[in-house]
């Protein structure tokens, strides 16, 4: 048994002082107020739900700050973009890919986040032939989750074609083909790779998009495993919103209610080109939307439409998705001053009894823990102990409770406020460092290294 004592908890039931969270088996067993601190206890300012980060490429970490540069093309693009990652990842060995992702999942955890959801496509060899184990990558990813400690939901990717026209996968791509059966016999590996780590480690199943992906292959992927969370790509990009009109007769949205069973286990990524009767459709499906501001208005992709999304009662969660920037905060805060820019607005996203930094916040946790196939998402008992821990005596947070607290922590400072996280019940960030920092960072530096020949 570990005991947390906080001056301040936002607990299931809301807000309360001098709280004691005791923690067994990586769940939380009991939640009391106003009680005084054990000799024992774990003592810390403001105890929060730590979200999940549900969507990474955790590769793409090593790409950070290397495509800033316009090229011959008079208009960057994501698809300028897109081809020099594809340029990137042909060079990533599976150590690489290790060392990245160990250090991604240490940023994840020191930012805040109590878990993470990998959206795993890079499976095969540079040239796209498989590794001997078919499984090689998952379970690298699955090797840095061990190292880092972090809550893994592992999501194998279906990535089968080049367009909706069926085109082969080109250069870089091929690194990521499977047809449904070889897809199936991976995922078996990736499952197996995920027993090496503590019980809270989940399977998801992710089809790549409406692009990359058949009708009968998504069908496929549906099926596979019909208990676990399933994600994809959906409307990010205009281009792929005329590709998918074009080819189908109906945009990506309306495509996917109309073929798909879409329900509470799926979560779609990005939705930043939705019209907004898809997204009052969307929304009432209880499916979640996975956003992911800094990788969004960094790619240009456009500005979800969080206002009507959850007026519907709509869930959504966060994610870092091209790893660029990792900072919960960040994430937090672009998100709600997007909807600002767009509408003119203020505090978009607060309601009557809730502030926006209290919003965004228990909503990330919820959604992301659900998107996970995640017990966690709320200081309860019985939920899944992933917890952070701010730093009250922090400049920005001096003296701040309750919801301004919460507020202060998303609109005024960064992560730095971030002292201790825990993940399933492991004390993972202490003082604002991973316990095993030094080491990951270590192995990331020597990787980095070598990817640009310094």
């Amino acid at each position: 048994m570990h005991i947390i004592w906080a001056e301040q908890a936002l607990t299931h039931e809301g807000w309360r002082r001098d709280v004691e969270v005791a923690i067994a088996d990586g769940r939380i067993a009991s939640v009391r107020s106003g009680t005084a601190p054990g000799p024992d206890a774990t003592r810390v300012g403001a105890l929060l739900p730590a979200p999940t980060n549900l969507h990474s490429h955790a590769f793409q970490r090593a790409m950070a700050g290397l495509t800033e540069r316009r090229g011959p093309d008079p208009r960057d693009t994501f698809w300028t973009w897109r081809q020099l990652m594809f340029r990137f990842l042909d060079q990533l060995t599976p150590d690489d890919v290790e060392a990245i992702a160990a250090f991604v999942q240490m940023e994840m955890l020191e930012a805040g986040y109590g878990a993470s959801v990998e959206f795993h496509y890079l499976h095969h060899a540079p040239g796209g032939t498989p590794y001997a184990a078919l499984g090689e990558m998952s379970a690298r990813i699955a090797a840095a989750a061990a190292t880092s400690g972090i809550g893994l939901t592992l999501l194998p990717v279906l990535y089968e074609y080049g367009g909706l026209d069926r085109r082969p996968l080109g250069p870089g791509q091929i690194r990521f083909g499977n047809d449904p059966e070889r897809f199936a016999r991976l995922v078996e590996e990736a499952e197996a790779a995920l027993g090496t780590l503590p019980a809270d480690a989940r399977l998801g199943i992710a089809p790549h998009s409406l692009r990359a992906v058949s009708a009968e292959g998504l069908s496929a992927c549906i099926a596979l495993r019909p208990d676990v969370p399933i994600h994809m790509h959906l409307a990010e990009q205009v281009a792929e919103v005329e590709e998918v009109l074009a080819a189908t007769g109906a945009r990506p949205t309306q495509w996917l209610l109309a073929n798909a069973p879409v329900d509470a286990r799926w979560c779609l990524i990005h939705c930043t080109q939705m019209e907004r009767p898809e997204t009052l459709a969307l929304a009432a499906t209880g499916a979640v939307a996975g956003l992911c501001p800094i990788t969004e208005s960094s790619l240009g992709d456009g500005i979800f439409d969080g206002v009507a999304w959850t007026g519907a009662g709509g869930r959504f969660g966060i994610g870092s998705d091209s790893n660029i920037r990792i900072a919960l905060s960040e994430e937090l805060r672009t998100l709600e001053y997007s909807q600002r820019l767009r509408d003119r607005s203020r505090a978009a996203l607060a309601t009557a009894e809730r502030s926006t930094g209290r919003v965004l916040l228990e909503e990330a946790a919820r959604g992301g823990a659900q998107a996970a196939g995640r017990d966690a998402g709320a200081i309860a008992p019985g939920r899944l102990a992933d917890l952070m821990a701010l730093d009250t005596n922090h400049v920005d947070l001096y003296g701040r409770t309750g919801d301004t607290l919460v507020d202060a922590y998303v609109f005024a400072t960064d992560d730095r406020a971030v002292r201790d996280v825990w993940s399933a019940g492991r004390h993972l960030v202490r003082d604002g460092r991973h316990v095993a920092r030094e080491a990951i960072v270590r192995a990331y530096r020597a990787t980095t290294a070598r990817l640009t020949g310094l």
